[in-house]
C-alpha cells in the first residue's frame, strides 16, 4: 500500500481547492443554507475530481479507488461538512450505479455531463417511513406503454433543490420487500416533479436537503438503470461507494479537528501555563490520535483492496460504523477542551460537533451497519 507521485500531486491540487474555493465561503454558505453547486462543480471537474473511477469515454479519469480515497481525505479538511457531502453525492452516491449498469445512451446523456460538472445529481432513495429500511419504500413507477408514471415522495435528499437529475429508486412491480424495485434516472425539469420543502437541519447546513414530490412524473422506461426489478441490488452495491467516501472524509476531518484542538491548547493558558501542559489533556488527545491512525489505516487498506477489484462490502461497513463513532467522540472532546468557546457558534468546534453527528446516520445508520456485519458473520439469519 503506497501512494505514488500522482497521488501526491492530486492531493495537493484538491487541498488547494478546499483552502481557496471552499473554506473562505463556508460561513456565507452555512448562513444561506445552500452553496452554488452549479458554480463550484465545474471548477472541481476541471481538476479531475469527478469520475475518478470512470472510463474517460464518459469524461471520467480512468483512475481507481485510491484516488477517491485521496479526494475524500482532502474534502474532510474543509471548514464545513455540507459542501463535501454534496460533492460526495456527485462522486460516490448518485453516479456509480449509472456507470456500472446504465446503457450507453444514459451514460452519455446524464453521467458525462455530471462528471464535467455541468449537471448536479442527487440520489433519491430515502422516504419518511423508509430510511434505513430501503425495502420499505413506497414511491411507485407504474408502467404506461414505453413510459413510467412515478408517484410518491422522497425525503432527506442531498442536492435536492439544485439537482438536474435524480437516481431514483422506485417500486416497478407489486412484489413486496426488496423485490420489484428499479433505479430510474429522473430529470427534475419533468412535469409533475417538485421540491416539497427544503429541510432545516442541525448540521451540514451548507448542503441543501429536500423533500421531493412526484405527481405522475412521466419518464421513459429507457431511463431505467440496468435491469428492471434489480434496483434494490444495484442500490446496495452503490451504498458501498457512498459509505467508503463518507468514511474517508470523516476520519480526515477528525484528524484535522485534533490538530486544531492541539494548537488551541498550546496557545491557551490557564493557571500560568499552556493548557496542553496538562498531562490529562495530552493523554486524551494521544488516545484519540491512536484511534484515528487505526481507522485511517483501515480505510486506506479498503481503498487499495477496492482498487484491486476485491469485494469490500465488509470493509465499507466497518469503516462507516467506526469512523462515524470516532468522529462523534473527537467532536465531543474538541468542544470540551475548548471550554466555553467550544460551545459558542463563533468558534469552529460547535459547527464540527453538529456536522459530525450525521456520519452515524446518513448512508445507513450504525444499527444498519451492525445488522450487515451480523449477517456477514452468519448471525441473524434463520
Amino acid at each position: 500500500m503506497q501512494f505514488t507521485p500522482e497521488h501526491d500531486a492530486f492531493r495537493a491540487t484538491i487541498r488547494g481547492f478546499v483552502e481557496n474555493e471552499i473554506n473562505p465561503h463556508c460561513d456565507e454558505w452555512e448562513a444561506a443554507g445552500i452553496f452554488p453547486a452549479h458554480e463550484l462543480f465545474p471548477k472541481l471537474a476541471q481538476l479531475g475530481a469527478f469520475g475518478l473511477e470512470v472510463d474517460p469515454a464518459y469524461d471520467g479519469q480512468g483512475a481507481d479507488a485510491t484516488f477517491t480515497l485521496v479526494l475524500g481525505e482532502e474534502l474532510g479538511r474543509a471548514d464545513c461538512a455540507g459542501v463535501p457531502l454534496s460533492i460526495a453525492v456527485q462522486v460516490g452516491m448518485a453516479t456509480p450505479a449509472l456507470y456500472k449498469f446504465g446503457t450507453e445512451e444514459l451514460k452519455q446523456k446524464y453521467l458525462a455531463p455530471a462528471l464535467r460538472g455541468e449537471q448536479v445529481a442527487a440520489i433519491a432513495v430515502s422516504e419518511t417511513d423508509a430510511g434505513s429500511d430501503v425495502a420499505g419504500i413506497r414511491t411507485r413507477a407504474v408502467s404506461d406503454g414505453d413510459d413510467w408514471l412515478i408517484t410518491g415522495r422522497k425525503m432527506w435528499i442531498t442536492n435536492g433543490t439544485q439537482a438536474d437529475w435524480l437516481c431514483l429508486l422506485a417500486r416497478t412491480s407489486d412484489e413486496g420487500g426488496f423485490q420489484g424495485m428499479s433505479l430510474i434516472v429522473v430529470p427534475t425539469a419533468t412535469p409533475g416533479f417538485s421540491v416539497g420543502r427544503k429541510i432545516d437541519k442541525m448540521g451540514n447546513r451548507s448542503s441543501d436537503t429536500a423533500e421531493l414530490v412526484f405527481d405522475e412524473v412521466r419518464v421513459q422506461k429507457a431511463n431505467t438503470i440496468g435491469e428492471i426489478g434489480r434496483g434494490f441490488q444495484q442500490q446496495m452495491a452503490q451504498f458501498q461507494d457512498e459509505r467508503l467516501i463518507g468514511a474517508f472524509m470523516s476520519v480526515a476531518s477528525a484528524r484535522r479537528a485534533l490538530d486544531r484542538t492541539k494548537e488551541y491548547l498550546q496557545e491557551r493558558t490557564a493557571f500560568g501555563k499552556p493548557l496542553l501542559a496538562n498531562q490529562a489533556l495530552q493523554y486524551r488527545l494521544a488516545e484519540l490520535y491512536a484511534d484515528v491512525d487505526l481507522v485511517q489505516t483501515y480505510c486506506r487498506v479498503a481503498a487499495f483492496r477496492a482498487a484491486e477489484g476485491e469485494n469490500v462490502t465488509r470493509e465499507a461497513t466497518v469503516a462507516k460504523l467506526k469512523c462515524g463513532r470516532l468522529q462523534r467522540e473527537v467532536a465531543d472532546t474538541c468542544v470540551q477542551f475548548h471550554g466555553g468557546m467550544g460551545y459558542a457558534e463563533e468558534m469552529w468546534p460547535a459547527r464540527y460537533y453538529r456536522d459530525a453527528r450525521l456520519t452515524s446516520i446518513g448512508g445507513g445508520a450504525d444499527e444498519v451497519m451492525l445488522r450487515v456485519l451480523s449477517m456477514l458473520e452468519g448471525m441473524g439469519r434463520k
